[in-house]
């Protein structure tokens, strides 16, 4: 628990140190070290900004625990998260968080049987987390009683923002007690945010901020290979059998992915370890004194259960899965290039990846290179050279005595290149094998497909096909050639580009705003609704008179004049989740 010190000088009781022992915690983060004390004295709202992986669920969820400790038959939390996976997340790390609390966490979304969610409330709930949509339909169905919540809690707020949630977020407000606490967590703080607190939370509220940090990777040779799923494995057995002295952590999605790579290497020889949420902390501490003793060279792990881990002079960081976000790529690589040196990233994409490793690229600013995969030759070549290395080194010790005699009497029975040919054969035959390895089929990775961009101009700013194209050429500096499909609208126009040049405009842009949104953003994707397969896209907006322009999510003019002889069962808000999911 030493290690866990300065969680308990924030004031957290034994009983949590000891749920974040078992989690695999070391130190706080920024954010959670300002805001828990602060929590905990229960004096004042927060608004904290931080980016995100910067673990700001358990600076929230950790001090609510504390405060809230046993039910009382009340619902005593509420929190409000953009996305349905958000909300799970979330819900599940309060979970962890409280073992040995009687205390019922129930995250409600839209996607699942409201049916199961209502059953889940009507036999009492503590801590509440959902998304915006279904949380009002259950405050419509009289369901959901928020009228003595202790804490109300707002997570990824710009990204409601972005979202368009704002006034949903207001609407659920008016639900609420007066006298409850509220907590507002950010990556950036817009001015629709910091209304949002001023006209709610109490005069004296703080903000609490966490100095935005450069994303770098200085130090680190980056570089991916195109891998089909099922060749990762094999790839990976390659890449460790290449290099003299592999000494890397491998980071999966998911615990079953852990314990199911951790096998595989373990049957195939190497001395692997894993750790993931599901281990004890014994486990957990014996897993890494190995590894950082390296009686393991290959340490597989979750981001979240590898957190905390201080382990110099790695070799690799494997990306066997694509980190989802930027900061979990800088994060994990950030484990090797230490104290001066050098340390190698690589990351294994799919063919349907490639645009998440441009995200990567573009969020970073740094260069991943492509490589070509080592072929079975080129393993066996290298090992050859490890095996001579290794032999030329014990020559040149000379430390013989015992083996001599040995030698000069099977000298008797061939030549000396045919003795030592035996004795390699006898040593090493396994090892240069080439059966051991499979092949690996080509992975085909579109380089060449388009991204459709949403621009938040049209006709009503004077814009027209060729304004536009010239526009985003004057500002990125791309080449018009490569801009297709430019269609303009009353309120905005959209274009397709190849996906590298999409990622270059959308970073030039995403300080540029009108209105609440991005001036440039990737358009949503279309999809098929339930009656007739018919687009539900902004075009579709445009041309049945929704002249409400950019980012609306009400029903058009003439879907709203179809269903106003309808009984309303569904609030706004969550018909918007609805169209959202559908998306």
């Amino acid at each position: 628990m030493i290690k866990l010190a300065a969680f308990s000088e924030l004031g957290l009781s034994e009983k949590t140190i000891k749920a974040l022992a078992k989690k695999g915690f070391e130190e706080p983060s920024p954010i959670q070290a300002l805001t828990i004390p602060v929590l905990l004295k229960g004096e004042k709202d927060v608004v904290g900004q931080a980016q995100t992986g910067t673990g700001k669920t358990a600076a929230f969820g950790l001090p609510i625990l504390e405060m809230i400790d046993k039910s009382n038959g009340n619902i005593r939390a509420i929190v409000l998260a953009p996305t349905r996976e958000l909300a799970i997340q979330v819900a599940e790390e309060i979970n962890s968080f409280a073992t040995g609390r009687k205390l019922k966490i129930v995250p409600v979304y839209g996607g699942q049987s409201i049916e199961l969610q209502i059953r889940q409330l009507k036999k009492g709930v503590d801590i509440v987390v959902g998304t915006p949509g279904r949380v009002q339909d259950l405050i419509d169905r009289k369901i959901l009683k928020l009228d003595k919540l202790e804490y109300f809690i707002l997570d990824e707020a710009d990204e409601m923002l972005n979202m368009g949630f704002v006034e949903d977020i207001e609407k659920i407000l008016e639900s609420t007690n007066k006298d409850k606490r509220m907590l507002f967590f950010s990556a950036t703080m817009p001015k629709e945010i910091l209304k949002i607190a001023q006209n709610h939370m109490r005069k004296d509220y703080e903000i609490l901020k966490v100095e935005t940090k450069e994303l770098t990777t200085n130090l680190t040779d980056q570089i991916y290979f195109e891998v089909k799923q099922k060749d990762k494995f094999e790839a990976l057995c390659r890449i460790i059998d290449l290099e003299p002295d592999f000494y890397g952590i491998v980071f999966c999605r998911t615990k079953n992915d852990v314990n199911e790579l951790t096998g595989k290497l373990n049957d195939r020889g190497y001395d692997a370890g894993e750790l993931h949420g599901d281990i004890t902390q014994k486990h957990r501490e014996v897993t890494l004194n190995r590894f950082k003793a390296r009686k393991l060279s290959i340490l597989v792990a979750t981001d979240v259960a590898a957190r905390g881990i201080d382990v110099n002079d790695l070799t690799h960081v494997v990306n066997y899965a694509i980190p989802q976000e930027a900061e979990s790529y800088v994060h994990r690589i950030g484990r090797t290039g230490r104290a001066g040196k050098e340390g190698t990233a690589i990351t294994f994409m799919t063919p349907s990846e490639y645009k998440k490793l441009l995200q990567i690229k573009r969020i970073t600013k740094t260069d991943i290179r492509k490589e070509k995969l080592p072929e079975i030759k080129d393993v066996i070549l290298s090992r050859k050279h490890r095996i001579i290395e290794s032999i030329t080194n014990i020559l040149q010790e000379g430390e013989l005595n015992g083996f001599v005699d040995m030698a000069k009497d099977l000298l008797k029975y061939g030549s000396p290149e045919e003795i030592v040919a035996s004795l390699l054969k006898s040593a090493y035959e396994d090892v240069l094998d080439t059966s051991n390895y499979n092949e690996i089929e080509e992975a085909t990775v579109d380089h060449t497909g388009k991204t459709r961009l949403f621009i938040a101009l049209g006709r009503v700013d004077k814009i027209t096909p060729k304004k536009l194209v010239e526009f985003i050429v004057k500002e990125s500096n791309i080449d018009s050639s490569k801009i297709k499909g430019v269609e303009v609208y009353e309120n905005f126009s959209f274009m397709s580009v190849p996906f590298a040049e999409a990622e270059v405009i959308i970073d030039i842009f995403k300080k540029v705003r009108k209105g609440r949104k991005p001036l440039v953003e990737k358009a949503k994707e279309k999809s098929s609704s339930n009656n007739g397969n018919k687009e539900n896209s902004n075009e579709e907006k445009e041309n049945t008179g929704n002249k409400r322009g950019r980012g609306s999510r009400k029903e058009s003019s003439e879907g709203e004049k179809k269903s106003s002889s309808k009984p309303r069962t569904r609030s706004r808000a969550a018909k918007k989740e609805k169209q959202k999911e559908d998306k």
